[in-house]
């Protein structure tokens, strides 16, 4: 059976999950665009897109967002060091999900049996499903977006996925793309069967918004 595919611009932007049109990059054109496109801009531009569909999306992520993201990251690297389970990654490790979809989480972490031969790739964009995801939701998100991004995630292989909307102060926590737990900032979450023992305090991850001198 085929599959219809966008032909106006209204549909493209509906299929890519009613995102702004500011986003969606049209050189190369969308539909065309390739990996290679991906990280050449990455390295010439110094700017992130993601690829879906052949379409070039540009990441979206704010000045907070990237803080929270951060903070993530490095309490990550942390439990890393003394849990030597996999790796961890920031935005800008992209990540070939299938076909043509790439996809940079804020935080990824990946497990060594993953790793292609036990070992770390070499590939600037490696086929590499991520165990654990984080997305830090910015103003540009839209929730046909995160939906979409969702199923492709739990479609590809991650296991867990956190999304952390720093407006309403929340951590979301999804074991499938439908089994979906809303945490508040009087919880203490952690990493689940993916990262035993991984805590992460919801109160004090927002409170580095709130900090001053």
């Amino acid at each position: 059976m085929s599959i219809a595919l966008p032909t106006t611009w209204e549909e493209r932007l509906h299929d890519l999950g009613n995102i702004p049109a500011s986003r969606v990059r049209t050189n190369p054109a969308p539909g065309t665009a390739t990996l290679e496109d991906v990280t050449r801009i990455r390295d010439t531009e110094r700017r992130l897109f993601e690829l879906v569909d052949g379409t070039l999306v540009e990441k979206s992520m704010g000045w907070q967002e990237s803080l929270l993201a951060g903070v993530l990251l490095h309490w990550l690297h942390s439990y890393l060091d003394s849990n030597r389970l996999g790796v961890a990654t920031g935005a800008d490790g992209m990540t070939r999900l299938f076909g043509d979809t790439v996809r940079g989480p804020d935080v990824a972490f990946v497990a060594w049996e993953r790793m292609p031969n036990g070992q770390i790739p070499k590939d600037p964009i490696p086929d590499l499903v991520p165990n654990f995801v984080i997305e830090v939701l910015s103003t540009s998100n839209t929730y046909a977006e995160m939906s979409r991004k969702r199923r492709e995630y739990f479609h590809a292989g991650v296991e867990v996925l956190w999304m952390v909307d720093h407006r309403a102060r929340t951590v979301t926590v999804f074991n499938s793309s439908l089994d979906a737990t809303v945490h508040s900032e009087d919880e203490v979450i952690d990493g689940g069967r993916v990262l035993p023992g991984w805590q992460v305090n919801i109160a004090e991850l927002f409170a580095r918004l709130d900090r001053q001198p």
